[in-house]
């Protein structure tokens, strides 16, 4: 059972977190190659879900770099709700 954060206007987008997640973003020859651990696999999961929410607005987004959430040598990932 995931705990998925509600989003909500006056808030934004609230990024959740399993302890000890572990979460890489690799560019190898043009194919994007997506590296974690369980815990890592289960918080982008969340995330996912949160920005899947029906009262999430189009264009809302979140990014992920190796100065926020991704190990050293990630490369940037954004990911827009339609």
């Amino acid at each position: 059972m995931l705990e998925i954060p509600e989003y909500s206007l006056e808030v934004g987008f609230k990024h959740s977190w399993e302890d000890g997640f572990k979460i890489s973003f690799e560019n190898n020859e043009g194919q994007v190659v997506i590296k974690a651990n369980r815990e890592g696999l289960i918080s982008l999961a969340k995330q996912l879900l949160t920005l899947s929410e029906e009262n999430v607005p189009t264009g809302t987004h979140f990014h992920l770099d190796e100065h926020n959430s991704l190990e050293q040598g990630s490369i940037e990932l954004i990911i827009e709700r339609e």
